[in-house]
């Protein structure tokens, strides 16, 4: 389990996993996920469902800090399983 901040305009990595499936809880803020091929919006007390092998992004279009829980279940959690479509750290 992790607790996510996302600053305003900021986002994460396009990206799957092979191993493991995630469950998003927006505790504050609003989420802009991508979800395979569909967007979608996601404020306060609401969630997601990520399974294995979707490619997902999560993005803060909003003015005040966006706040998640992450709930991970699978068979392996290493940071070796995330691969990477599009990052702006540069970490493809």
């Amino acid at each position: 389990m992790k607790y996510i901040t996302v600053n305003p305009g900021a986002s994460l990595s396009v990206q799957m996993h092979h191993h493991r499936s995630e469950h998003w809880i927006i505790i504050t803020g609003t989420a802009l996920v991508r979800k395979g091929e569909e967007e979608f919006m996601l404020s306060e007390n609401q969630s997601v469902f990520i399974p294995v092998g979707t490619i997902h992004a999560l993005a803060n279009p909003g003015k005040i800090p966006l706040e998640l829980i992450e709930v991970q279940s699978g068979s392996y959690f290493g940071e070796d399983d995330i691969v990477r479509f599009e990052d702006k750290y540069g970490r493809c």
